[in-house]
Protein backbone atom coordinates (compact mmCIF):
# COMPACT_ATOMS: atom_id res chain seq x y z
CA UNK A 1 0.00 0.00 0.00
CA UNK A 2 2.71 2.50 0.69
CA UNK A 3 4.52 1.55 -2.99
CA UNK A 4 1.23 2.95 -4.43
CA UNK A 5 1.95 6.40 -2.55
CA UNK A 6 4.01 7.52 -4.86
CA UNK A 7 2.49 6.46 -8.09
CA UNK A 8 -1.08 8.39 -6.87
CA UNK A 9 1.23 11.15 -6.21
CA UNK A 10 3.00 11.47 -9.28
CA UNK A 11 -0.22 10.38 -11.77
CA UNK A 12 -1.89 13.59 -9.86
CA UNK A 13 1.16 15.76 -10.77
CA UNK A 14 0.80 14.27 -14.37
CA UNK A 15 -3.03 15.45 -14.52
CA UNK A 16 -2.27 18.71 -12.94
CA UNK A 17 0.64 19.22 -15.36
CA UNK A 18 -1.79 18.23 -18.42
CA UNK A 19 -5.27 20.26 -17.41
CA UNK A 20 -2.50 23.29 -17.60
CA UNK A 21 -1.07 21.94 -20.49
CA UNK A 22 -3.91 21.55 -22.85
CA UNK A 23 -5.99 24.40 -23.98
CA UNK A 24 -9.56 24.46 -26.23
CA UNK A 25 -10.43 27.71 -28.11
CA UNK A 26 -13.79 28.17 -29.74
CA UNK A 27 -13.87 29.07 -33.39
CA UNK A 28 -14.62 32.78 -32.20
CA UNK A 29 -11.55 32.28 -29.86
CA UNK A 30 -7.61 32.94 -30.18
CA UNK A 31 -4.94 32.63 -27.97
CA UNK A 32 -2.12 34.82 -27.44
CA UNK A 33 1.15 32.60 -25.93
CA UNK A 34 4.19 34.15 -24.36
CA UNK A 35 7.51 32.16 -23.91
CA UNK A 36 9.06 32.93 -20.44
CA UNK A 37 7.08 36.91 -20.84
CA UNK A 38 8.51 37.04 -24.67
CA UNK A 39 5.07 37.22 -27.52
CA UNK A 40 5.67 33.91 -29.26
CA UNK A 41 2.31 33.87 -31.51
CA UNK A 42 -1.51 34.05 -31.95
CA UNK A 43 -2.79 29.85 -31.81
CA UNK A 44 -6.05 28.67 -32.54
CA UNK A 45 -9.26 27.91 -32.75
CA UNK A 46 -9.04 23.91 -32.21
CA UNK A 47 -6.39 22.25 -29.48
CA UNK A 48 -3.67 24.07 -28.12
CA UNK A 49 -0.71 22.82 -25.90
CA UNK A 50 1.60 24.71 -23.69
CA UNK A 51 4.55 23.69 -21.78
CA UNK A 52 3.26 24.43 -17.92
CA UNK A 53 5.30 27.12 -16.27
CA UNK A 54 7.27 28.28 -19.70
CA UNK A 55 4.30 29.58 -21.77
CA UNK A 56 1.23 31.04 -20.82
CA UNK A 57 -1.45 31.96 -23.09
CA UNK A 58 -4.47 34.89 -23.27
CA UNK A 59 -7.57 33.95 -24.74
CA UNK A 60 -8.90 37.11 -27.10
CA UNK A 61 -12.52 37.01 -28.43
CA UNK A 62 -13.30 37.88 -31.98
CA UNK A 63 -16.88 38.34 -31.66
CA UNK A 64 -18.29 41.93 -32.07
CA UNK A 65 -18.68 43.59 -28.35
CA UNK A 66 -21.64 46.11 -27.83
CA UNK A 67 -20.36 48.21 -25.23
CA UNK A 68 -23.74 50.84 -23.21
CA UNK A 69 -21.79 54.20 -22.85
CA UNK A 70 -23.44 55.70 -19.51
CA UNK A 71 -25.10 58.49 -19.84
CA UNK A 72 -23.01 62.11 -20.45
CA UNK A 73 -23.20 65.90 -19.48
CA UNK A 74 -23.13 67.75 -22.58
CA UNK A 75 -22.77 71.21 -22.95
CA UNK A 76 -23.75 72.20 -26.48
CA UNK A 77 -22.57 74.93 -28.70
CA UNK A 78 -25.86 77.55 -27.90
CA UNK A 79 -25.11 76.35 -23.84
CA UNK A 80 -27.91 74.25 -23.21
CA UNK A 81 -27.14 71.45 -21.04
CA UNK A 82 -28.11 67.77 -22.26
CA UNK A 83 -27.49 64.09 -21.14
CA UNK A 84 -26.28 61.92 -23.64
CA UNK A 85 -26.16 58.15 -23.95
CA UNK A 86 -25.05 56.24 -26.59
CA UNK A 87 -23.82 52.10 -27.38
CA UNK A 88 -20.50 51.40 -29.39
CA UNK A 89 -20.15 48.10 -31.51
CA UNK A 90 -16.67 47.02 -32.06
CA UNK A 91 -14.52 43.97 -32.69
CA UNK A 92 -10.77 42.39 -32.09
CA UNK A 93 -8.73 42.22 -35.46
CA UNK A 94 -5.67 41.75 -34.11
CA UNK A 95 -5.19 39.76 -30.70
CA UNK A 96 -1.69 40.29 -30.28
CA UNK A 97 -2.01 44.43 -30.44
CA UNK A 98 -5.27 44.03 -28.56
CA UNK A 99 -3.46 42.22 -25.67
CA UNK A 100 0.54 43.74 -26.13
CA UNK A 101 -0.82 47.75 -26.72
CA UNK A 102 -3.34 48.29 -23.88
CA UNK A 103 -3.57 46.64 -20.71
CA UNK A 104 -7.26 46.42 -21.00
CA UNK A 105 -8.90 47.48 -24.45
CA UNK A 106 -12.53 47.21 -23.05
CA UNK A 107 -12.00 49.80 -20.10
CA UNK A 108 -10.05 52.18 -22.73
CA UNK A 109 -12.80 52.07 -25.26
CA UNK A 110 -15.64 52.76 -22.93
CA UNK A 111 -13.02 55.97 -21.63
CA UNK A 112 -12.00 57.05 -25.26
CA UNK A 113 -15.86 56.44 -26.02
CA UNK A 114 -16.74 58.91 -22.86
CA UNK A 115 -14.73 61.87 -23.49
CA UNK A 116 -15.53 61.73 -27.37
CA UNK A 117 -18.94 61.77 -27.37
CA UNK A 118 -18.58 65.06 -24.95
CA UNK A 119 -16.19 66.72 -27.21
CA UNK A 120 -18.44 66.17 -30.61
CA UNK A 121 -21.25 67.05 -28.97
CA UNK A 122 -19.85 69.99 -27.47
CA UNK A 123 -18.94 71.45 -31.16
CA UNK A 124 -23.02 71.28 -32.06
CA UNK A 125 -25.95 73.36 -31.51
CA UNK A 126 -28.77 71.48 -29.60
CA UNK A 127 -31.61 71.78 -32.92
CA UNK A 128 -27.97 69.43 -34.91
CA UNK A 129 -28.04 67.08 -31.85
CA UNK A 130 -31.76 65.94 -32.38
CA UNK A 131 -31.94 65.80 -36.42
CA UNK A 132 -28.63 65.54 -37.58
CA UNK A 133 -27.84 62.10 -35.36
CA UNK A 134 -26.49 59.90 -38.62
CA UNK A 135 -23.55 62.63 -38.93
CA UNK A 136 -22.47 62.65 -35.30
CA UNK A 137 -22.62 58.66 -35.28
CA UNK A 138 -20.13 58.75 -38.36
CA UNK A 139 -18.20 61.82 -36.72
CA UNK A 140 -17.52 59.85 -33.36
CA UNK A 141 -17.49 56.20 -35.18
CA UNK A 142 -14.56 57.65 -37.47
CA UNK A 143 -12.51 59.53 -33.67
CA UNK A 144 -12.64 56.21 -32.57
CA UNK A 145 -11.95 53.85 -35.16
CA UNK A 146 -8.80 56.39 -35.58
CA UNK A 147 -7.30 55.81 -32.08
CA UNK A 148 -8.41 52.38 -31.94
CA UNK A 149 -6.66 51.01 -34.83
CA UNK A 150 -2.79 51.42 -32.71
CA UNK A 151 -4.58 48.50 -30.62
CA UNK A 152 -5.42 46.28 -33.57
CA UNK A 153 -9.41 47.01 -32.86
CA UNK A 154 -11.95 48.25 -35.20
CA UNK A 155 -14.76 50.15 -34.37
CA UNK A 156 -17.56 49.33 -36.70
CA UNK A 157 -20.46 51.47 -35.70
CA UNK A 158 -22.04 54.19 -33.21
CA UNK A 159 -25.17 55.08 -32.11
CA UNK A 160 -26.76 57.89 -29.91
CA UNK A 161 -29.47 56.29 -28.27
CA UNK A 162 -31.32 59.18 -26.24
CA UNK A 163 -30.64 62.85 -25.93
CA UNK A 164 -32.38 63.82 -22.44
CA UNK A 165 -33.51 67.34 -21.88
CA UNK A 166 -34.40 69.01 -18.93
CA UNK A 167 -37.98 70.17 -18.18
CA UNK A 168 -37.50 73.90 -18.40
CA UNK A 169 -35.66 73.40 -22.06
CA UNK A 170 -38.12 70.93 -22.96
CA UNK A 171 -41.61 73.81 -22.31
CA UNK A 172 -39.14 76.16 -24.08
CA UNK A 173 -39.09 73.67 -27.05
CA UNK A 174 -42.83 73.64 -27.16
CA UNK A 175 -43.16 77.37 -26.80
CA UNK A 176 -41.16 77.41 -30.18
CA UNK A 177 -42.91 75.34 -32.03
CA UNK A 178 -45.94 76.85 -31.18
CA UNK A 179 -44.57 80.45 -32.24
CA UNK A 180 -43.59 78.93 -35.51
CA UNK A 181 -46.88 77.08 -35.75
CA UNK A 182 -48.69 80.40 -35.56
CA UNK A 183 -46.05 82.42 -37.53
CA UNK A 184 -46.88 80.09 -40.73
CA UNK A 185 -50.66 79.72 -40.08
CA UNK A 186 -50.54 83.45 -40.36
CA UNK A 187 -48.10 83.88 -43.49
CA UNK A 188 -50.62 81.20 -45.04
CA UNK A 189 -53.40 83.42 -43.92
CA UNK A 190 -52.11 86.38 -45.55
CA UNK A 191 -51.15 85.19 -48.59
CA UNK A 192 -54.33 83.76 -49.24
CA UNK A 193 -55.88 87.42 -48.45
CA UNK A 194 -53.57 88.58 -51.21
CA UNK A 195 -54.60 86.37 -53.96
CA UNK A 196 -58.35 87.04 -52.82
CA UNK A 197 -57.85 90.50 -53.13
CA UNK A 198 -56.46 89.91 -56.58
CA UNK A 199 -59.11 88.34 -57.61
CA UNK A 200 -61.42 91.06 -55.84
CA UNK A 201 -59.55 93.94 -58.12
CA UNK A 202 -60.11 91.69 -61.32
CA UNK A 203 -63.41 91.48 -60.47
CA UNK A 204 -64.06 95.25 -59.79
CA UNK A 205 -62.86 96.10 -62.86
CA UNK A 206 -64.96 93.75 -65.46
CA UNK A 207 -68.16 94.89 -62.97
CA UNK A 208 -66.97 98.24 -63.42
CA UNK A 209 -67.27 98.18 -67.18
CA UNK A 210 -70.91 96.81 -67.45
CA UNK A 211 -73.18 99.11 -64.72
CA UNK A 212 -76.06 96.39 -64.59
CA UNK A 213 -73.77 93.69 -63.39
CA UNK A 214 -72.51 95.66 -60.61
CA UNK A 215 -75.82 96.35 -59.55
CA UNK A 216 -77.30 92.84 -59.89
CA UNK A 217 -74.10 91.91 -57.52
CA UNK A 218 -75.57 94.46 -55.43
CA UNK A 219 -78.76 92.75 -55.22
CA UNK A 220 -77.40 89.21 -54.87
CA UNK A 221 -75.22 90.12 -52.38
CA UNK A 222 -78.48 91.70 -50.42
CA UNK A 223 -80.18 88.48 -50.95
CA UNK A 224 -77.55 86.31 -49.39
CA UNK A 225 -77.91 88.12 -46.67
CA UNK A 226 -81.18 88.50 -45.78
CA UNK A 227 -81.43 84.67 -46.52
CA UNK A 228 -78.83 83.96 -44.06
CA UNK A 229 -79.81 86.40 -41.31
CA UNK A 230 -83.69 86.03 -41.86
CA UNK A 231 -84.20 89.57 -41.76
CA UNK A 232 -85.83 92.37 -44.47
CA UNK A 233 -83.57 94.75 -45.34
CA UNK A 234 -84.70 98.15 -47.15
CA UNK A 235 -82.60 100.00 -48.91
CA UNK A 236 -82.99 102.82 -51.42
CA UNK A 237 -82.94 102.17 -55.15
CA UNK A 238 -82.46 105.16 -57.59
CA UNK A 239 -85.73 104.84 -59.89
CA UNK A 240 -84.09 106.51 -63.27
CA UNK A 241 -81.61 103.87 -62.57
CA UNK A 242 -84.42 101.05 -62.63
CA UNK A 243 -86.04 102.33 -65.37
CA UNK A 244 -83.29 101.55 -67.48
CA UNK A 245 -82.66 98.56 -66.48
CA UNK A 246 -86.56 97.63 -67.48
CA UNK A 247 -86.07 99.53 -70.76
CA UNK A 248 -83.67 96.79 -71.59
CA UNK A 249 -85.37 93.74 -70.19
CA UNK A 250 -88.85 95.08 -72.08
CA UNK A 251 -89.11 93.86 -75.64
CA UNK A 252 -90.29 96.91 -77.31
CA UNK A 253 -87.80 98.72 -75.05
CA UNK A 254 -90.19 100.76 -73.60
CA UNK A 255 -90.81 100.81 -69.85
CA UNK A 256 -94.37 100.21 -68.47
CA UNK A 257 -93.14 102.35 -65.48
CA UNK A 258 -95.67 105.46 -64.76
CA UNK A 259 -93.46 108.53 -64.92
CA UNK A 260 -92.50 110.47 -61.95
CA UNK A 261 -95.42 112.24 -60.73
Amino acid sequence: MSNLIPTIVLLGFALTILSRSVRVLREYERGVVFVLGRFWKVKGPGLVLLLPVVQQMVKVGLRTVVMDIPSQDVISKDNVSVKVSAVVYFRVMDPKLAIIAVENYENAINQLSQTTLRSVLGQHDLDEMLASRNQLNADIQTILDEHTDAWGIKVSNVEIKRVDLDESMIRAIARQAEAERERRAKVIYADGELQASGKFLDAAEILSKVPEAMQLRYLQTLSQIASDRTSTIVFPFPLEMFREFMKKTEPDGQSKLPPDP
